[in-house]
């Protein structure tokens, strides 16, 4: 189980460092059309910082000491919390980006999101450092 939960540690930590690059580069302007009207930042400034969070949660993911993770795992399923209204209004508003462009794409999406809250969880060992 231990390489598992490493092997899923590293490639979900990868996965935030690759999201949050493209947020600051290439794919910009899909994350600018999923920030939802009613948040209070600006779009560009919500992309850009969503994705340097996103990038270093990825990177201590990745790198933290055994110690640090409870920590690290426990932010990265705050951080999926907390962007959670924003996948929901996506699917409320009907917002088309990143090739969810019909409403059950858009809602089967958002029953993935308290997985990846799972994954930050066990892959930083969050829960077992509470017992």
């Amino acid at each position: 189980m231990t390489l598992v939960r490493t092997l899923t540690r590293l490639a979900l930590g990868s996965a935030m460092v690759f999201a949050g690059t493209a947020h600051l580069t290439f794919a910009r302007a899909e994350f600018q059309a999923q920030v939802p009207d009613w948040f209070p930042v600006e779009e560009d400034l919500t992309v850009l910082g969503s994705g340097v969070v996103e990038i270093g949660l990825g990177a201590a993911l990745i790198a933290a000491p055994r110690a640090r993770r409870p920590l690290v795992g426990g932010l990265l399923a705050a951080f999926f919390v907390a962007i959670f209204p924003g996948n929901v209004a996506q699917y409320v508003e009907g917002t088309d980006a990143f090739g969810l462009d019909t409403d059950t794409k858009r809602l089967v999406r958002l029953f993935f999101q308290p997985v990846l809250v799972v994954l930050a969880l066990w892959t930083g060992e969050t829960l077992r450092s509470r017992r």
